[in-house]
């Protein structure tokens, strides 16, 4: 405590488990707005991977469902994730594969942008399916 005094700087408890506790003597100040300075720079080459959705019924037409594989592919390329749900309503339930077959032309048409990071399931009155980028 005395060197620390005499320094001007602090006195910092590094491993206090250890017999006896180690400390170092260094300006506490400082070293906490390096620590801040080195997360928040890791923070920074983090990427958060987007996920975007496209909805679909079991009734969709291939013009309207040709749009929205359109805007699949694009948000692909651009390196984002694309979950795809079919909604089944009434006795659309007593059809699922109607809805299977659907994703698997989607997931046909979208093979050369995407790779499947979740096969179709089913989820209550929904089927989804999740596609990566390559």
């Amino acid at each position: 405590m005395d060197i620390a005094a005499e320094a001007g700087v602090d006195l910092v408890e590094v491993s206090p488990g250890a017999k006896p506790p180690v400390c170092r003597v260094m300006d506490f100040g400082k070293f906490q707005y390096q620590r801040a300075k080195k997360e928040k720079e890791a923070r920074k080459q983090q990427t958060k991977i987007e996920l975007k959705e496209i909805r679909l019924r079991p009734k969709t037409n291939d013009h309207h469902r040709g749009f929205k594989v359109k805007d699949a592919k694009r948000w692909l390329e651009e390196g984002k994730k694309v979950k795809v749900t079919i909604r089944f309503r009434g006795r659309e339930m007593d059809y699922p594969e109607i809805g299977r077959n659907l994703l698997d032309t989607i997931e046909e048409e979208l093979t050369e942008v995407s790779t499947t990071e979740q096969k179709p399931k089913m989820e209550g009155r929904r089927m989804m399916l999740v596609l990566a980028p390559k």
